[in-house]
Order: structure tokens, then C-alpha cells, then sequence
């Protein structure tokens, strides 16, 4: 017999996936030159005339100047330019895209149409129809279109995000674990943070300042689609490593921008809108002990803000003030508004914190309307003779330090700070204060038993954590956080009355919105509120027309973040990784002890 052999069957050889593309058909070369192109012409498009009449706010009716609307599209038409050729490789704009994704390239582009768009089209309505477009106005909504079509063309699979943040934390502290990679010097590592600083400052100056309600929309545009691309960009990531090994000096740098704000304005009015964004967000930042640190859902919070405010206004010399004869220094009168909100704080908490979830949210929305109530009823008629009833408590007169009239302008190194100036600057310390107090009880240990009570009460107690005292501690301190916000505020308006201290309004502060400052910002977070309440206080000042419908587009803005984005605009790292499965955004993927990667219930 003959020994037969077999013949060897060569594998197969596997199919090499498909190219990924985009959503247009068209070559990654073609759609990248047209992503270029479009960017430049957008940019280019700025410095024709739009329109025929100056009637539309911003004159855009000069050839070779930009006005208005138009220098927001010239500002989006070269991000888009700058993305694009990062996207090239181009030697020293590497540095955009660390996480080589095509994400900020389709946001950089999807905002310059944005804002061109909104303002052709806002140009038609206000002023009667497409007639009135000059040939520019049309030019820059064809060369914004552009760079969407280019963008789109592309493929947008994330690519090289994960482990992003953990390679660049360790880049930057300890540069010596990884091969070939050069420390970055201290002093480049400063000189980044303060020109982002000086960067920010100027974006939120210019948002400030706007003087008409297109502008600021078209402003929003540009912002909110451009910090998206930087997001995605990755820049976020190397900026938050660059703050963790900085954290001293951003805080000083983010403190010293506070305290430029108001040399950087002509109109008192600004510094008006700053101070009482500031007094937003500090109260704001003391609902955050409450609802993002230690999970307890409070909706009648605003009260405690007008606890410290009338409790300054009656002991601050008003004429008005049923104490007559009181008048004590600022000092005195913050530290019995403050004292106040805490008496106040203690005595809700006390009977209610053993309540949870739901119930203890319908009690604090009780004791909210309770005070508001109170207060309009006692006014010597209804109840007792304290607050004055609906008229409040009015000339409360301004501070005085030491000589330092905070009612008169001041001229400082040349630079003249009117009245709100000056509470403003009286703002940022306590801001700066707050923001000690914040971080200090939230790093004890004291705020790592709310965090533990926040994730599961039945677990902490069980592990020995006294949770009604821990609650209870939380709810006092907030309460006067906002009692201290509150005696600046009384000051700032000269009066004091019953209206704002509501749950739900038009324009803030009242319960409703502090909350959604907090959740909009990014519970948990020092920023996040402060943001949130920046947002939410400049709403409704610069869009005077959406005054009427302010509350549907507010609820609109809140279930399109909540379905997008539900760990707030500042993200806390642990919500993050609650909300978002492994593989969306920048969350990176799970690993065992070994990091080896984690078995799944499919792959097990």
C-alpha cells in the first residue's frame, strides 16, 4: 500500500475591513480640501457687506470691516481653518487634535453655519424677507455650508481616545515611566494655564457685553460648538492634567481673572450683572453640599437666601427696619445673616432629614413657600410687625470700611470702579472664601461620609456612618452659605422684599433655578455651579424677547443636557462614569486589578 499524502489547504486569508467613510461620498483628500476651503471662505465672507441698512443691530453693510454677528462667524470660519490643517499634520498645530479623532473638525464647522445661518436668516425676518441680503450675506451661507459637507465627508469613529487622560496625567507626572517623552517644565505647564485664563476671561467679557440679543445667540453658538470640538479635541483632558498637577496656581489664576473683570469695563451696568452672578452662583455653590454632595434634593433652598438677607437688612440701619436704632458693621450683620440661615437650616433639618428622596423634597418645597409667605404677612396687620409685609425693607444704606464707600466710584490706577464694582470685588472674596470652605469640607471626612450617603444611606449606616447628623451638618452649612450671599445681596438692591424667594420664576434667583444651576454645571463640582448660574442669570438678561417663554426654553435646554449630557456641563468624574457605558465619550474602558480588560457576560 502506498501512503497517501494530503495536499495542505492554505488558510484563508482574512478580508481587510472596509475604509471607514463619512456620510457624504466623497474622498478623504476632497472632503479635507473642501473642509479648508470652506473655512477660509467662511472667514473670508465676514468682510463683505451682508445687508443693505444699518436698521439690523451691528451694521453689517461695510466691505472690508466685520461688525456684530459677522466677526463671530469670522472667529468660527478660522477655528475651522485652524482644525483643518491640524488635521493635515502641519508642523505646530499638532498640539489640536492629541486624540486624532474628526469630531472637532465637524463641530468647528457645524458652528460657523450656525452662526451665518441664524444671522441670514435673522437678517430676513427682522427686516422683511431675503431682498434685503446683499450678495455677501449669501456668499457666507454658501462658503459656511462648505465646511459641513468636508466635515461630513470624513469619517467620525472616535479614534485613539482611550487611556487619553490616564497617558497624559503621567506625561506630565512622572514623564520619566514613559519612553522617549520630555518633561514639561513647570513654567510652560503656568504659562499654559494663565493664557487659557486670559483666554477665558476675554470670551466671558465679550459674552457679557453683548448689547443686543442676536449677538449674544450667535455668541452661544460659537462658544458652546467650540468648547464641544475642544472636548472632543482632547484639549480638555490635557488642560484638566495640566490643573491637577496646578491646582494652587489655577485657583490664584482663576481668583486674579475675578478681580480683572471689572477693569475690563466701561459700564457699571456689566459689573451689576457680575455681582449678582457672583451672589447667584455662591448660593448656588451651597445648594451643591446639599444636593451634590450629600444627595438631598432641597427645593425650597431660596429661603435660606432671603433669611441672610432680611436678617442684614433689619440690623443694617435701614429707616425701614422695625429694630430701630441697630446699625451694625458689615462684618456683624454677614455673620447674623449667616448664623441666621444656619438657626433656620437646623431647625427645618432637625424634624425632616429623616425623610428621604421624594418626601423630603416635597417638605423642603413646603417650608420655601412657608417663608415667603411669613414674611409678606408680617407686616403688623396679618402678623407681627417685622418685615414690612409686600413693601419690604427699603434704603438699606451702602457699606462703609474703614472710610471705603462702597456707594461712590473710586478711581484705581487710573481705572474708575463705580458702586457695583465695588460689591463686586466684595463678592470675590467671599466667593473666594465659599469656594475654601467648599473644597475643605469636601475633601474631610466629614465630606466623604455625604458622598457615602449620597451613593447609599443604608450602606453607610451600616458601615457606621451617623447619617441623620451627617445630613443634618450638610443641610446647616449650606443654609449658611446662602444666609452669607444673601446680607451682599440686601446691600446690592438697597431693598428686601417677598417676590424673589419663590420656588419657580422668570429670572433667578428663586428655588427652581439654583437647583438647575447645579445640575446644568455639574453637581459635585467647584465650576460647575458657578457656570451654571453664569448661564442661567445671563439668559434671561440678554434675551430680553424670550422673556415671556423663558421657562419653556429653559425645560427644553434641561431634557436636551439631560439626554446628551446628564452629568452637567463640568462633569464629576464619578458621575460620569455612572451615566455613560464604557465606549461613549471619554469614558475609558473597565479593567480588572491586573488590567488585563474586564470579561463580559457575551465573552465569558
Amino acid at each position: 500500500m502506498t501512503e497517501t499524502t494530503k495536499t495542505p489547504v492554505p488558510d484563508a486569508v482574512p478580508t481587510p475591513p472596509p475604509a471607514p467613510r463619512g456620510l457624504i461620498p466623497l474622498p478623504a483628500a476632497a472632503a479635507r480640501a473642501l473642509l479648508l476651503a470652506g473655512g477660509i471662505a467662511t472667514a473670508a465672507s465676514a468682510f463683505l457687506a451682508w445687508t443693505w441698512t444699518a436698521e439690523f443691530p451691528g451694521d453689517l453693510t461695510i466691505n472690508g470691516y466685520p461688525g456684530g454677528l459677522q466677526w463671530l462667524t469670522f472667529t468660527a470660519g478660522v477655528l475651522t481653518a485652524l482644525f483643518a490643517l491640524a488635521s493635515y499634520g502641519v508642523r505646530g498645530l499638532g498640539w489640536l487634535l492629541p486624540a486624532r479623532n474628526n469630531a472637532p473638525l465637524a463641530l468647528t464647522a457645524l458652528g460657523g453655519f450656525a452662526v451665518t445661518w441664524f444671522t441670514v436668516i435673522a437678517i430676513s425676518a427682522n427686516l422683511g424677507g431675503v431682498v434685503n441680503l446683499e450678495p455677501g450675506g449669501w456668499i457666507a451661507a454658501i462658503a459656511s455650508l462648505l465646511p459641513v459637507l468636508g466635515a461630513f465627508a470624513l469619517p467620525q469613529e472616535r479614534t485613539g481616545t482611550d487611556g487619553t487622560k490616564e497617558a497624559i496625567k503621567a506625561y506630565i507626572a512622572k514623564p520619566d515611566r514613559i519612553p522617549g517623552a520630555q518633561a514639561i517644565a513647570p513654567w510652560i505647564q503656568r504659562a499654559v494655564i494663565t493664557v487659557v485664563t486670559i483666554i477665558g476671561l476675554g470670551v466671558f467679557t465679550y459674552g457679557i457685553d453683548t448689547e443686543y440679543g442676536e449677538l449674544f445667540i450667535g455668541y452661544l453658538f460659537v462658544v458652546t460648538f467650540a468648547m464641544w470640538a475642544v472636548h472632543t479635541a482632547g484639549l480638555m483632558d490635557r488642560f484638566s492634567a495640566l490643573v491637577a498637577a496646578n491646582r494652587s496656581f489655577t485657583l490664584a489664576m482663576g481668583f486674579a481673572a475675578a478681580i480683572a473683570f471689572p477693569f475690563t469695563q466701561t459700564d457699571d451696568h456689566y459689573a451689576n450683572i457680575g455681582v449678582n452672578i457672583l451672589i447667584f452662583g455662591t448660593v448656588a455653590l451651597g445648594l451643591n453640599i446639599v444636593v451634590g454632595l450629600a444627595g438631598l434634593l432641597d427645593l425650597g433652598y431660596v429661603a435660606f437666601l432671603g433669611v441672610g438677607a432680611y436678617t442684614a437688612a433689619l440690623v443694617s440701619g435701614s429707616e425701614f427696619s422695625t429694630i430701630s436704632g441697630v446699625h451694625l458693621p458689615f462684618w456683624a450683620s454677614a455673620l447674623a445673616g449667616a448664623a441666621a440661615s444656619l438657626v433656620f437650616g437646623v431647625l427645618i433639618g432637625a424634624p425632616t432629614l429623616r425623610l428621604r428622596g421624594d418626601y423630603l423634597a416635597i417638605v423642603t418645597l413646603g417650608f420655601g413657600e412657608i417663608f415667603r409667605i411669613a414674611v409678606n404677612n408680617m407686616d403688623g396687620d396679618s402678623g407681627p410687625d417685622v418685615t414690612n409685609g409686600p413693601n419690604g425693607i427699603a434704603n438699606i444704606p451702602d457699606l462703609n470700611f474703614f472710610g471705603f464707600n462702597f456707594g461712590q466710584a473710586h478711581d484705581i490706577g487710573g481705572f474708575t470702579l463705580g458702586r457695583f464694582a465695588n460689591y463686586y470685588l466684595l463678592m470675590v472674596l467671599i466667593m473666594a472664601i465659599v469656594v475654601l470652605v467648599y473644597t475643605r469640607a469636601a475633601d474631610s471626612r466629614i465630606g466623604r461620609s455625604w458622598i457615602a450617603i449620597r451613593e447609599d444611606e443604608t450602606a453607610a449606616t451600616a458601615m457606621g456612618i451617623n447619617g441623620f447628623r451627617v445630613k443634618l451638618v450638610a443641610f446647616a452649612l449650606g443654609a449658611s452659605l446662602a444666609g452669607l450671599a444673601g446680607t451682599v445681596s440686601a446691600h446690592v438692591t438697597y431693598s428686601v422684599v417677598p417676590t424673589p424667594y419663590q420656588f419657580a420664576g422668570s429670572t433667578p434667583p428663586n428655588s427652581a433655578f439654583l437647583l438647575a444651576a447645579v445640575v446644568l454645571g455639574g453637581m459635585g463640582t467647584v465650576a460647575g455651579p458657578l457656570l451654571g448660574a453664569a448661564l442661567l442669570y445671563l439668559l434671561p438678561e440678554k434675551l430680553v424677547f424670550l422673556q415671556e417663554k423663558s421657562l419653556l426654553a429653559f425645560g427644553i435646554a434641561l431634557i436636551l443636557l439631560m439626554r446628551f449630557r446628564p452629568e452637567g456641563i463640568i462633569a464629576n468624574r464619578r458621575r460620569q462614569l455612572e451615566f455613560h457605558e464604557t465606549g461613549q465619550l471619554d469614558v475609558p474602558k473597565q479593567t480588572t486589578l491586573t488590567d488585563e480588560p474586564a470579561v463580559t457576560k457575551a465573552g465569558a
